[in-house]
């Protein structure tokens, strides 16, 4: 007897929804091993009766930066009660009392109250379950950078790593985590924060297309039943990932493809719906890439946009020829914009015949257009039907 092909009203692709949410912790963390043990390093000391080290991580977004730091305070929270890890979201609480109360809530299971308390009874309170457990503090800041743009980055580094100072206590570790790769934190600090705090730097790399396929694998084992999502489309929706250097966008678009063939009654997902999701998750990051170019570079992506759809020769040679008509540019110049769209992430420079590149567009020529247009720009693209 065969299957329906079309799902009932009561059925679902999901065997667990749960593993595609952003703050799901996986199973296993695949290839952060590196980054899990310099880590697991820092926090050796406490078992000792010793402080915490400290760190900065650095990487691209989706490069695996919060999910590691969860899962090894998560390892911390099941293996020993000698620290006490907290994790703060700087982006929802980047003020002084704000970080505070989350420190305490997270140690004490309980908010402090709202009135009657100042910062130094919050305070007082941290410092006495710490002192009273034997206790190292450990907090993660994560999207660091936030406290910067609040202006209270050094304030609660130099009271949170001078906290043993007047409450007896160990000193704390920090890890300060942030996904602007221009940004120095520890150069940020001022020097009265330099001088007790010496981050190991650790670095998260975008993860290889390869490494993709693997964690995506995963996440559709545990969260998807079988057969619902077919290999070649996985494989193409972790060549879109790797390309956009992030792997949350992986995982949105596999949940968002299985949502839609669901929402249709199919048992697997097609080649629609991964077109269809790879076009909502990624013209957010595109309007982001197009907002950093100059009004010319978005003129000449847009036209590049353009040539693309026609399929005529896209060797960097051959499109700075007809560009000319356009963009009366020199030959260096040309280049020179090129190579901001290429480190914008719009086009890409592929090897090419003899010794020169060819100009491939990384988004559909639509969504490119439609990223790049501005007010006193007329060219448009239609999508393929």
């Amino acid at each position: 007897m065969t299957h329906s092909p079309l799902l009932r009203s009561d059925q679902t692709l999901f065997r667990d929804p749960d593993v595609f949410e952003l703050t799901y912790l996986p199973e296993h963390l695949h290839h952060r091993d590196a980054q899990l043990k310099e880590l697991a390093f820092l926090l050796g000391p406490t078992l000792r009766g010793g402080s915490a080290g400290s760190a900065v991580l650095r990487g691209p977004p989706g490069t695996g930066k919060t999910t590691t730091v969860r899962t090894v305070f998560a390892m911390v929270q099941e293996e020993t009660r000698k620290i006490a890890p907290v994790y703060v979201n700087c982006r929802h609480d980047h003020t002084v009392p704000a970080v505070y109360r989350c420190i305490f809530k997270a140690l004490l299971g309980y908010a402090p109250p709202t009135a009657g308390w100042c910062l130094d009874d919050i305070k007082q309170g941290i410092a006495a379950h710490l002192r009273d457990h034997d206790t190292a503090l450990v907090v993660c800041l994560d999207d660091a950078n936030e406290l910067l743009a609040a202006g209270t980055y050094n304030t609660l580094l130099y009271q949170l790593l001078r906290l043993y100072e007047k409450w007896d206590v160990r000193k704390a570790g920090v890890f300060a985590v942030t996904s602007d790769l221009a940004l120095n934190l520890y150069a940020e600090a001022d020097p009265s924060v330099r001088s007790v705090f010496h981050p190991l730097e650790v670095t998260f790399w975008p993860y290889a297309k390869a490494e993709v396929r693997e964690i995506l694998t995963d996440r559709v084992r545990q969260g998807l039943y079988p057969g619902v999502m077919p290999a070649p489309l996985l494989d193409r929706i972790a060549r879109i990932a790797a390309e956009e250097q992030d792997i949350r966008v992986g995982i949105d678009l596999v949940r968002l493809a299985a949502l839609r063939a669901e929402k249709d009654g199919r048992r697997r997902v097609g080649s629609g719906d991964v077109t269809a999701a790879a076009r909502m998750v990624t013209a957010p990051a595109l309007r982001t890439r197009a907002a950093r170019l100059s009004e010319v570079e978005r003129e000449l992506a847009c036209w590049i946009a353009e040539r693309s759809r026609d399929g005529v020769d896209m060797a960097s040679g051959a499109v700075f020829e007809a560009a000319q008509e356009y963009f009366p540019v020199g030959k260096t110049t040309y280049h020179e914009y090129l190579n901001r769209l290429a480190e914008a992430g719009i086009v890409d420079l592929m090897p090419g015949a003899g010794r020169g590149r060819a100009v491939r567009l990384r988004y559909h020529a639509g969504d490119v257009v439609a990223a790049c247009r501005s007010p006193d720009q007329t060219c448009e693209i239609p999508d393929n039907p």
